[in-house]
């Protein structure tokens, strides 16, 4: 997190990490063209010739609070990025995660992609650990992606698998936009609650600390409830979404 009282803007990174052609770009792509072009910036892409995303996206998205404080309080900034998932830019994985204040892991629902998950996730601990970061002290969401494939992994197993982590869970087929907004407001719920607890956040804003959600999903131009977003998450511990204000 970053704090530019000069800027009166507070800034955010988030990051959306897992193997490759797993759908993190698409993701980014899905919620760039579902939020509202007033809060989005351009979305940024380096991509080698198959395709694959070579460095990183970022998508800031820019909050301004609704604050009756003279100035309006500050700003917050959210930009987001993914990390290449070829094995060989593991060093540009540790990069871009350096400063992330929470991660989105993004699986491949696939079967045949379990050891890719596996091996990805492991990568991202090992990265962190190098970092000076702990997996278990960082805001993380887990989505299953590619839920409309054939030969993917059921609901009943990811039920399964959720209820024996912490790590919010959500299914998504990002390439149609299911799920995408889902993920993001897991992860933003969960990165603002441990950094407003640890910085004031909302003070700094001008803001109740529970209007932060839903004020960010009207200023992206979403029409659903919050609280709905947030329930579809099939496990893990979400549950403080309960004191999202309404």
């Amino acid at each position: 997190m970053q704090i530019n009282f000069g800027g009166r803007e507070i800034a955010l990174k988030l990051v959306y990490y897992g193997p490759a052609l797993s759908g993190k770009t698409t993701n980014l792509r899905s919620l760039h063209e579902l939020t509202s072009d007033k809060s989005r910036g351009r979305l940024m892409t380096l991509e080698t010739k198959d395709d694959r995303t070579l460095f990183f996206d970022m998508l800031p998205l820019t909050l301004r609070a609704e604050s009756d404080r003279p100035g309006g309080g500050m700003s917050m900034r959210i930009k987001i990025f993914t990390v290449p998932g070829q094995v060989l830019h593991a060093s540009t994985r540790r990069l871009v995660l350096q400063g992330a204040d929470g991660v989105a892991f993004i699986a491949d629902s696939q079967i045949c992609e379990t050891e890719h998950n596996a091996a990805s996730f492991l990568d991202l601990r090992q990265n962190l650990k190098d970092l000076g970061l702990n997996l278990k002290a960082l805001p993380l969401v887990i989505q299953f992606n590619k839920r409309d494939l054939e030969k993917v992994r059921s609901d009943d197993e990811l039920g399964q698998l959720a209820s024996k982590g912490r790590e919010p869970v959500f299914k998504a087929s990002a390439v149609h936009g299911k799920g995408v907004i889902e993920t993001f407001f897991g992860l933003l719920h969960l990165t603002w609650s441990k950094l407003d607890g640890e910085h004031q956040l909302a003070k700094m804003l001008g803001i109740d600390p529970r209007a932060l959600l839903p004020m960010a999903a009207r200023q992206l131009g979403l029409q659903q409830d919050v609280t709905t977003l947030l329930s579809s998450c099939v496990g893990g511990r979400l549950d403080r979404h309960a004191q999202v204000a309404p």
